[in-house]
């Protein structure tokens, strides 16, 4: 029996956490028979022989009972890689809403001439929006096109004066503290952040074997050192950008049967923009004698204030972001959204509003390290067991059902699973970088019990694919109480 102070403790801290809708999560006293099956089962597959030697942080909760099915390193800290996007998404549908849509206007201050010549100064005043232009949209119509084509329908001919590029609705640093500078020069899923964003702020490359044109066309700088040959050649192709620039140097041998597309990562988020818009300008025959601005080269600021803009384009609602962020891993949209929820548009404030929201579910936060939305940072630090409270915590949201439907399923096509868990009754959310696997989310127990769960593994040094397939194994024993031997 308990001693009754020790008793009386227990019952005022399950008051007062249902009272803030805070579960405690209960120790794992006596395990059930499936339970004592299902850890026997994690254990032996974290004990083969076969298995690399890495760091494992594992936390499983049953969502049902209230109780820990599983727990070993759950209170260290791990670099989570991608799995952070959960912090970042279950923050965003709670500060932002589901419903919350991003609205990219564009302002005149200026006279309109007979001849149809506007004369003064058109504004695009970004909000931040990821989806502006994107490329995962292949359906959407290109909002900067479309608003060249309706000046042009109004009736304008010609633009005469300045087009400004608002961005203040974020900080000036595209990146986060702790990314590599390889990924932010050259790879496709490390574009910088911006508050004016555009086409996912990259730029396209087209290559025709050795030749190579861009869209928008201009903006950067290609210095072309290819050689096209039938067979290739020993010389490797590669990409290399200076950082701070967009001159773009490519160099090595291809196939002169080569047809491809590449994107990269540009510089000045803003002026790209700019760029683009002059572009659809000029294509929709419209002429331009008008200068570019970014809003921070401005003595004075645009005033918005009484002024109703041309057009406005709303983005689609934060549960879509959402759920697009968490399928596919998108690292700039989750960048986007981190810096869309601090009050001042950067990343500090952006980790301060998930530390906040993550204390006010439960989960301890000392110690807990955030440099960014996506997970790209090696010195994000996070817990099993704060991965698990928040899964926890999630699951009796007013936005529970936008935040599971963002979660991959297991097998799910288009999703980072599609290769993965085919037939499980799991949504989870995939997490790698080099030395680091994650998966954590939801998952569905022999007995019909909903388990929160969080497999983390980090500072293995040999392929990633026996981490996975070991994670995989491990969430099947969770589904089956069993274990499944290595393929």
């Amino acid at each position: 029996m308990l001693p009754r102070r020790l008793a009386l403790f227990l019952v005022l801290t399950a008051v007062v956490a249902a009272a803030f809708g805070i579960r405690p999560l209960l120790a794992d006293d006596q395990p059930t028979p499936l339970e004592a099956q299902t850890r026997a089962a994690i254990e032996a597959i974290l004990n083969e022989p076969t298995l690399p030697s890495a760091i494992w942080g594992i936390d499983v909760f049953d969502l049902t009972t209230g109780r820990s099915i599983y727990r070993t390193n759950s209170d260290k800290n791990l670099i989570p890689a991608s799995n952070l996007k959960l912090f970042t998404t279950a923050t965003a549908l709670e500060v932002l809403g589901p419903d919350y849509r991003y609205l990219t206007r564009l302002y005149f201050d200026g006279e309109t001439l007979p001849d149809g010549t506007i004369r003064g100064t058109l504004t695009i005043r970004g909000s931040g929006d990821p989806t502006f232009g994107s490329r995962n949209d292949e359906d959407a119509e290109d909002p900067l096109v479309t608003w060249a084509e309706a000046l042009r329908t109004a009736g304008v001919t010609a633009i005469e004066g300045q087009i400004i590029g608002d961005d203040d609705v974020f900080d000036d640093h595209p990146w986060a503290e702790g990314w590599d500078v390889w990924h932010v020069a050259t790879e496709d899923y490390a574009p910088g952040a911006g508050g004016l964003a555009y086409r996912d702020n990259l730029v396209e490359l087209q290559m025709n074997g050795s030749r190579v044109t861009t869209s928008p066309e201009g903006y950067v700088q290609i210095r072309n050192g290819v050689q096209s040959s039938r067979g290739g050649g020993a010389r490797p192709f590669r990409i290399d950008r200076e950082l701070g620039t967009n001159t773009i140097t490519l160099s090595g041998r291809i196939s002169s049967r080569y047809r491809g597309t590449l994107h990269l990562p540009i510089h000045n988020a803003t002026r790209f923009t700019l760029h683009a818009f002059a572009e659809a300008l000029r294509d929709a025959g419209i002429r331009l004698d008008a200068d570019m601005a970014d809003v921070d080269d401005l003595t004075d600021k645009p005033d918005y204030e009484g002024k109703e803009p041309l057009f406005v384009h709303a983005s689609p609602p934060m549960h879509e972001i959402v759920r697009d962020i968490n399928r596919r891993s998108d690292n700039f949209y989750a960048e986007q959204v981190f810096r869309t929820f601090a009050a001042n548009g950067s990343t500090r404030d952006g980790a301060r509003r998930v530390l906040g929201f993550l204390d006010a579910a439960g989960a301890d936060t000392e110690g807990l390290s955030i440099r960014d939305g996506s997970g790209l940072s090696r010195k994000d630090l996070i817990t099993p067991h704060s991965m698990v409270v928040l899964l926890d915590h999630m699951s009796r949201h007013p936005a529970r059902d936008a935040f599971f439907d963002s979660l991959p399923e297991g097998g799910g096509s288009g999703s980072t699973l599609r290769n993965r868990m085919r037939g499980l009754p799991v949504r989870a959310k995939t997490g790698s970088l080099a030395y680091v696997r994650a998966l954590s989310g939801y998952i569905t127990a022999p007995n019909g019990h909903q388990y929160a769960f969080c497999v983390i593994a980090n500072n293995y040094t040999t392929s990633g694919g026996s981490i996975a397939s070991a994670q995989d194994r491990i969430v099947r024993a969770l589904a089956t109480g069993q274990r499944v031997p290595e393929e």
